[in-house]
């Protein structure tokens, strides 16, 4: 379950002024605002395919060479976010944060690979995805900016439209640990508290800079759709 979130008058306040209605936390506004493209990558046939196994193997492993090509960037991302945070608690949250992308879920990418039979230098023969460049320049300029609100909003749309299909799945996993174990490592206690982390981040410092939280979490979430889509184009 979700923590509770509690927030003072001020902060309220802050939010009515950033766009939520009373009541209504901010990181809920901005989802509401893409609330179609974020129905259409939560209910994806790519997250459907993946819950009942039936995903084609040339999909998925276009999928993780592509999601694998902005590892570095989204590290550096994190890196911007603990950089630019103004709190050493979330410092340290996000310090763990990048340790986790870096440990469990680049292991994972690695043990994939291995059973699809790809190397590295046939990873490096295929080109980048449309999706995968605007991730790479999202990430770019989200850390360039050195601005926490605008840097979390990126980072939330990546994990938490990623919770929100994972809850979803199924009871019995899928036999293939390819699918079962991409769906595990983002349903999972300490991932929906992350999760939660960086929405009560992003509650607390977005109402004061709305605009470029609506801008960049409505273009991260235009990407993710595209993501899914795109790993679909035979190339």
């Amino acid at each position: 379950m979700h923590a509770t979130t509690t927030h003072d008058h001020n902060e309220t306040s802050a939010a009515r002024a950033g766009g939520a209605s009373a009541g209504e936390r901010f990181t809920d506004s901005l989802r509401d605002d893409n609330a179609a493209n974020w129905q259409a990558v939560v209910g994806h046939r790519f997250v459907s395919e993946l819950f009942d196994g039936s995903i084609d193997d040339s999909v998925m492993c276009r999928y993780l060479i592509q999601d694998h090509r902005f590892l570095d960037g989204f590290l550096a991302l994190i890196g911007a976010a603990v950089a630019s945070a103004d709190t050493l608690d979330a410092r340290l949250r996000l310090a763990a944060f990048a340790g986790d992308v870096a440990g469990d879920e680049s292991t994972y990418f690695l043990r994939c690979f291995a059973k699809f039979g790809v190397s590295e230098a046939d990873r490096a023969k295929i080109p980048d995805t449309a999706a995968t460049a605007g991730f790479k320049r999202v990430f770019r300029d989200a850390a360039d900016t050195r601005n926490y609100t605008i840097i979390l909003s990126v980072l939330l749309v990546s994990e938490w439209s990623y919770l929100s299909w994972a809850m979803r799945a199924p009871e019995q996993a899928p036999a293939n640990f390819v699918h079962a174990e991409w769906i595990t490592l983002h349903d999972n206690p300490p991932f929906r508290q992350l999760v939660e982390f960086l929405r009560s981040e992003l509650d607390r410092v977005g109402p004061a800079h709305a605009s470029e939280a609506r801008e960049f979490f409505g273009r991260t979430v235009q990407l993710e759709l595209d993501f899914f889509d795109q790993s679909y184009e035979l190339r």
